[in-house]
């Protein structure tokens, strides 16, 4: 199964786009602190602010299936990668407040619609066998780019001026698009997608899954390597070797978690990772020795992994027709936690920062609890399924 897939024409095209955009954002967001600090003067204030703009297109996300009526998806996905690629490249020739506003904005707006069609395409081209594993595949392959990348930061990075770092990666990123415009990954087989806003009460499981996924990495963004910082002094070469720890262990690991979704269902999967995160959260909240910080960190990091079992279960309980427009809903449904959660975390912080993580026990629990109806929601598809028939 695995050669029939990765011989498609779809699946090279996403593979390109995808070491793209997450290569891309990866060497943003190691960029950036220090670009923001050292050379655009910028203080906490401007950075949360910076920050906040940067997940307001993860909410617009459910827009995406209006642009559909005017440019087919998988271009969509290539245009999107491409305007990501020109926000970075430009960064380094605005060194300000308002400068890094715009440019986020617009690396931002690129990424978070490329991954919308990403997930839409995926669901849409591949079986539910094989979308497991595509998922799996693709972020190994990315995890394997962020490896090198940050091996080049480690290595040349110290040498190189932030202007040259954006234009290059920058550049990189749109002389991919170009080479990859010349694929037409298109099929005439797949089902015309829905142009309008897609909410549906069947897909309730979904969009509880979806947004309680997004409050979990939030606190996972914001809190987790804070704590490590701010508790245990990890230094910003030891918060580095975790990320890099993390991509290899991602690379072997990501297509070997596709497989399992097959072997034994997103609703065991997503128990496995639900109840993981229950203790991980809860050892956050408790861990004494910066080691076991570290573990509980790559513990958290790999689980998260578990969360492509979301998307293959919505695979299987929807309407071909409603993909795309219920995948731009759940894009933005993941997103909603964003706009609150850490300005909430922050104000539990300043009580006990113990509150943060094990409220996020409690949103683990509740997961966990949501994830037990996965296997009854998946037998009425296909009782409806059978009526039909």
């Amino acid at each position: 199964m695995t050669s029939s897939i990765t011989s498609r024409p779809i699946y090279l095209y996403l593979l390109v786009l995808s070491l793209c955009a997450t290569g891309g954002l990866h060497a943003w967001r190691t960029l950036f602190d220090n670009f923001g600090v050292h050379v655009a003067n910028l203080d906490g204030y401007h950075i949360g602010i910076i920050q906040s703009v940067r997940e307001l297109p993860g909410l617009l996300a459910l827009l995406f299936v209006y642009f559909l009526l005017f440019i087919r998806e998988h271009k969509f996905a290539l245009l999107s990668v491409m305007i990501m690629g020109i926000g970075i490249g430009i960064t380094g020739f605005f060194p300000n407040f308002g400068g890094l506003l715009f440019t986020t904005l617009l690396m931002s707006t690129g990424f978070h619609y490329f991954e919308t069609a990403n997930q839409s395409l995926t669901l849409q081209y591949f079986s539910a066998a094989q979308a497991p594993l595509v998922f799996g595949r693709l972020r190994s392959r990315t995890s394997a780019l962020n490896v090198g990348i940050g091996l080049f930061f480690i290595a040349g990075g110290p040498y190189l001026s932030y202007d040259f770092l954006y234009i290059f990666f920058g550049s990189l990123m749109v002389l991919a698009v170009l080479l990859v415009s010349f694929i037409d990954p298109s099929s005439t087989q797949i089902p015309v997608q829905k142009k309008k806003m897609i909410v549906k009460k069947k897909y309730w499981l979904f969009y509880l899954l979806t947004f309680l996924a997004g409050a979990r990495r939030q606190i996972f963004v914001a809190f987790a390597v804070f704590l490590m910082v701010k508790k245990f002094d990890f230094s910003i070469q030891e918060i580095a070797l975790l990320f890099l720890l993390n991509n290899v262990i991602n690379y072997f690991l990501a297509p070997r978690i596709g497989r399992w979704v097959n072997s034994f269902g997103e609703q065991k999967i997503l128990s496995v990772e639900y109840a993981g995160l229950l203790l991980v959260f809860c050892g956050y909240a408790f861990v004494t020795h910066p080691l076991a910080a570290a573990v509980l960190y790559i513990i958290d990091h790999l689980l998260f992994n578990f969360s492509i079992a979301i998307k293959t279960f919505f695979q299987k309980i929807a309407e071909p027709e409603d993909i795309a427009p219920s995948m731009a809903v759940g894009f933005t449904i993941n997103h909603v936690a964003a706009v609150f959660l850490p300005a909430l975390g922050g104000l539990l912080w300043l009580l006990d920062y113990r509150l943060v993580f094990l409220s996020a026990s409690l949103l683990s629990l509740i997961s966990l609890v949501a994830v037990q109806y996965i296997s009854g929601q998946i037998a009425q598809r296909c009782d409806r399924q059978t009526v039909n028939s």
